[in-house]
């Protein structure tokens, strides 16, 4: 199989997927190693990108998956139905930071990290896709492990939780204080 067949095929696999493919599956397909594979994708995206077209390829930890550009979103929503928007509230996202910094990570430990229950912003990550169970933790009551998904990944425009900005020990104490407040306003209300 030539170079351009090779693209050509991992073009149509992506497109035909629609979510992400693991490049050691496409690499298969194609019968290239793991580092070629990768190659060609890259170039693959670089022929969508410079060529004014209105796909390009997302690149997610060790995957690829075909997507519109940003740019071509003002068009699809007068076609398409507008999609759903997620409504994450302060709440929700220091819960998602922390599982995102920590993860796998335990209900509890949240509730430990955050101060205050946790209950309503996991169950609404879960349903907007952005975390998922993990499986258990080999401790007593075999607690659910959480953790980031590729939705998580593509919502925040990262390839990897290694592209996270890194905290600062400033930051790690506003969270607390933000925390605490949190838990005294709660205690207020009762």
């Amino acid at each position: 199989m030539t170079k351009k067949e090779k693209k050509a095929v991992l073009e149509a696999i992506l497109f035909t997927m629609g979510d992400a493919v693991e490049v050691e599956r496409l690499a298969a397909v194609i019968e290239e190693d793991k580092d070629k594979t990768k190659d060609l994708l890259l170039e693959l995206k670089d022929d969508y990108d410079n060529n004014e077209r209105g796909m390009t390829l997302m690149e997610l930890e060790d995957s690829f998956q075909m997507c519109t550009k940003a740019s071509m979103y003002e068009y699809l929503i007068k076609i398409a139905k507008t999609p759903r928007k997620y409504t994450i509230s302060d709440t929700m996202l220091e819960t998602l930071s922390i599982i995102a910094y920590k993860q796998p990570i335990t209900r509890a430990e949240i509730e430990k990290v955050r101060g205050v229950s946790c209950d309503h912003a996991i169950n609404r990550l879960l349903e907007f896709g952005l975390i998922a169970e993990l499986g258990r933790k080999d401790a007593p009551g075999r607690p659910l492990l959480f953790g980031t998904t590729e939705e998580f990944l593509r919502t925040f425009g990262v390839k990897s939780l290694e592209e996270l900005p890194e905290l600062s020990s400033v930051q790690i104490e506003e969270f607390k204080q933000q925390a605490e407040a949190e838990a005294a306003s709660v205690e207020l209300d009762i």
